[in-house]
Order: structure tokens, then sequence, then C-alpha cells
């Protein structure tokens, strides 16, 4: 079957900053709704027609990504607001109850960049936001989507949001 929307496919990927630099490998295959929310335009572009067995290496910019690296989406938070243990690379969605800081936008998973005795800094851009990236995908498999997966455009696997158009920043990667 040849990858057309609206369908599932299944793909392995390695995933590579600019430099070559390895940043995230799937070697089990991933089941992906393709035509829908769970994937980046570029990559559903290159993905169109192929079929098992294909492999396509993509350079995405990052306006074809994550998108620009945003300094607005960095704040600072009071400690008091945040549980223990807190550690660097911990998520949360949106801001704590209580923030100070009136301008973020709620809907963002904010990653912890450092932690003071006083303040907590956040950051909610996307890990990979401002990143180029080099992509090496196998497909793996392609199947039927069933109504449900096309009525929800996704087939609602955890590590989507690597590629996904949520914005949510993926498990995987903090």
């Amino acid at each position: 079957m040849e990858i057309d929307s609206p369908c599932v496919v299944s793909l392995t990927w390695k995933l590579a900053d600019a430099q070559n630099q390895p940043l995230d490998e799937l070697a089990e295959p991933v089941e992906f709704f393709y035509g829908g929310d769970d994937l980046l335009a570029k990559v559903e572009e290159a993905l169109a027609g192929h079929e098992p067995g294909a492999e396509l290496r993509l350079h995405l910019e990052p306006e074809e990504a994550f998108g620009d690296y945003r300094s607005e989406l960095v704040c600072f938070e009071d400690r008091k607001l945040f549980p223990e243990p807190l550690e660097a690379g911990m998520a949360f969605e949106g801001l704590p109850p209580g923030h100070a800081t009136a301008d973020m936008p709620a809907d963002r998973v904010y990653i912890v960049t450092e932690v003071y005795p006083s303040h907590v800094v956040l950051d909610g851009n996307h890990p990979l936001a401002g990143i180029a990236l080099h992509l090496h995908l196998k497909v793996v498999a392609v199947r039927a989507a069933s109504e449900d997966e096309i009525a929800a455009r996704t087939v609602g696997a955890a590590p989507l949001a690597l590629f996904g158009a949520g914005g949510k920043a993926p498990d995987a990667l903090h």
C-alpha cells in the first residue's frame, strides 16, 4: 500500500542536528497518522507515495520543524512554587499556580533549565526549536486508518509529539 491520506504509517528514525550529532533514535516502529496531526508538513510531503521499505533522508530547517527559538518564552518564577525534588530537565504543563509571569502562554510545556535557591528558569520553547535537523526515516508498514483514527486525526501514541504539530515537548527529549 502506498502512503496516501488518510492512512497509518509505521516508521523508524534517526534524528541528528545539522552537525550530525545524534539527538534521538527510534529503532522499533511507531505508528503515525498520515494526513492529520501526527507529522510535520515537510515529513508528510516527503513520505507521500512511498511504500514499506522506503528510506528517506530529510534536512529540516527550524521553520520546517519546531520553529525558531523565541527568547520571550523563557521566564523566571519563584522557587517556592515548585515541588521537591526539582532539577533541570523536568517538564511542567503550563506555569505553576501563583506564577508571576502574566504574558506567558498557558498551553505550553515548560522545561526547567536552571534551578537557583530563589528562582527557577523555565523555557517554553520546544527542545528542538531553532535547530536544523537531519532525519533518516524508514517506512516499515502502511495500513488503512480506522474510522476513529480518521475522526481524531491521530493514532494517539506518546512518541508522536516528536513530529506532531501540537508543539508540546516530546517525552523522549527531556
